[in-house]
């Protein structure tokens, strides 16, 4: 066997903290139950602010790390530290040479919280006020660089940085990595935590988010024809990605496969979703699992409840995979997790293979006439489906599309 073994990639293991629960398990029971977690903001500086919502996590981080660790970690350093320790308890903790396990952890904003908390002390205070740990804390690879510490990874520690494609990039990295014969085990997923009042009021600047008045939990609503705008999330998902044949010789546990993916650029626009690009990487991702179209029996939108997004990712499923497969959107539920979005996204797909139902697309009331598609709604679907895809999207032009087999 070689060093890459039969080139299959397994996920062995899943971890997550979001806008729904502490955990994979909390989070996946509340998408299945059409559950929100979008909720009112009720710190003082919201009320100057045109965004009265988020999707903050259900705990704060912090109180689940000793004093000592948390400190000396930002935010979203917290969040993946917690769920790549859920995965990787969740894959049976897997007996790997530290220089076959690797980590790639893709995140937006990187450390944004640190940088502006720290730029105030150093305004109102000096030099001297600034936290030994600041530029640690700040670094956008500081994810990966922690939890490859925390679990002894000595096969690298990447970061994608390609905005809310960030977490599907670092799968799709993670599967290169392992068909490559460099990694055995890659610890992969995305995370973000950057709600405060100046990222809140730069998104609304550009008209990116929703500033709907009425109750927080029917504000994100993806494919609805009255959808104005995404709902800022925070949170991580992290995956186990295992070499096929060592997965199976130690008895391994799988979710399913990571059969396909692509990763590339529509070079148009900063801010603009393309649908070329996007069919391109839906086409890619297929081609790399060696399926047809016809395989598709369920997809994970993107579909963060934005007008164009929605519009152009329609029409990119219904070009390279046809109108058949049922399509959920669970941002309608954890709001936009960015840099996080894309791994959550693919662990919806996968527990939706694993248990045969996917959730329900919250706030659909009246599908946009212009998306030709079956996207689930009202109630979670039952189905057996053998093969999902699931994409991500982001400013900048990045397209991911990733295919999961049972």
């Amino acid at each position: 066997m070689s060093r890459s073994g039969d080139g299959h990639v397994l996920v062995t293991g899943v971890g997550a903290m979001t806008p729904l629960g502490a955990d994979a398990p909390s989070s996946w029971s509340a998408m299945l139950a059409g559950k929100s977690g979008v909720r009112f903001l009720e710190e003082e500086w919201a009320a100057a602010l045109p965004v009265q919502v988020a999707a903050g996590l259900t705990v704060d981080p912090a109180a689940l790390l000793p004093r000592a660790e948390a400190r000396k970690l930002d935010r979203g350093e917290q969040i993946a530290v917690l769920s790549a320790r859920e995965a990787w308890q969740d894959a049976g903790a897997p007996e790997v040479e530290p220089e076959r396990l690797a980590v790639v952890i893709g995140t937006g904003t990187g450390g944004v919280l640190t940088t502006l908390a720290q730029d105030d002390a150093f305004e109102q205070a000096g030099a001297r006020r600034l936290s030994p740990f600041t530029v640690p804390m700040l670094m956008p690879n500081g994810p990966a660089a922690w939890v490859s510490m925390d679990l002894g990874a000595k096969g690298g520690a990447r970061t994608p940085v390609s905005a809310c494609a960030s977490g599907a990039e670092a799968l799709a990295l993670g599967q290169d990595l392992i068909r490559a014969g460099r990694a055995d085990v890659v610890v992969a997923g995305g995370v973000e935590a950057c709600l405060h009042p100046f990222t809140l009021a730069a998104f609304a600047q550009m008209k990116a988010v929703s500033t709907q008045g009425g109750e927080p939990e029917a504000v994100s609503r993806p494919f609805d024809a009255g959808r104005s705008g995404f709902v800022m999330g925070e949170g991580a998902g992290i995956m186990v990605l295992e070499r096929a044949d060592l997965a199976r010789a130690r008895g391994a546990r799988a979710y399913g496969t990571l059969a396909g993916s692509a990763v590339n650029s529509s070079a148009d626009h900063i801010t603009a979703s393309d649908a070329d690009g996007q069919t391109a990487a839906i086409e890619g991702a297929l081609r790399d699992a060696g399926l047809a179209p016809v395989d598709i029996g369920l997809v994970h939108a993107h579909a963060t409840s934005t007008e164009s997004g929605d519009l152009a990712e329609a029409e990119a499923i219904g070009r390279a995979v046809g109108t058949h497969p049922a399509v959920t959107a669970t941002k309608s539920m954890t709001g936009h997790m960015l840099g996080a979005s894309g791994t959550l996204g693919a662990m919806a797909a996968l527990l939706a293979l694993r248990d045969g139902r996917a959730p329900a697309t919250r706030n659909l009331d009246t599908l946009d006439p212009r998306v030709d598609l079956d996207v689930v709604r009202g109630e979670a679907r039952p189905g057996q489906w053998s093969a999902a895809l699931a994409n991500a999207f982001g400013f900048g032009g990045h397209n991911v599309s990733l295919v999961f087999t049972r």
